[in-house]
């Protein structure tokens, strides 16, 4: 209750009610850089390529196959493709949380449910050459279809 009374004392003198302390050049260039480096890291994480594409193998009836595990991230995150042949994705998701509880294709309106410490297929026809990216439900764990 004092505190109240000292803060309604200083509202009626015109003092503020904080102080400004004046901190060191080298202090205010320190937490300056570090939080741009924050930003440029978490740029990177975001936007950059990680990691060299897999290839898909070959399946059955001309099939391109490849199994890829949900756990924190999509691995692999780069699929290597054939264009001009069909491709069956198997998703294997050991992750609990719900952020990857489904992956949607955007390019080919196409998403899928994915069962926890299941395995499950999407089938994609035949691509023309070019990145065709896919992603979480919320769009923050992302991955890319190389097709060349």
């Amino acid at each position: 209750m004092t505190s109240f009374v000292a803060a309604a004392a200083a509202l009626t003198s015109g003092e503020p009610l904080w102080r400004t302390i004046e901190q060191p050049l080298v202090l205010r260039l320190a937490v300056t850089a570090a939080g741009l480096a924050l930003i440029a890291a978490e740029l990177w994480w975001f936007l950059a390529r990680h990691g060299e594409a897999v290839a898909a193998r070959e399946g059955e009836r001309g099939l391109q196959e490849i199994t890829i595990t949900v756990d924190g991230g999509y691995s692999p995150a780069r699929v290597r493709l054939i264009a001009g042949r069909p491709v069956r994705l198997t998703f294997h998701r050991l992750d609990p949380s719900g952020c990857v509880a489904k992956v949607i294709v955007p390019d080919f309106r196409r998403s899928l449910d994915l069962t926890l410490n299941a395995r499950t297929s999407l089938e994609l026809p035949a691509m023309e050459p070019g990145e065709y990216p896919f992603h979480c439900g919320m769009a923050m764990v992302r991955g890319v279809l190389e097709v060349v």
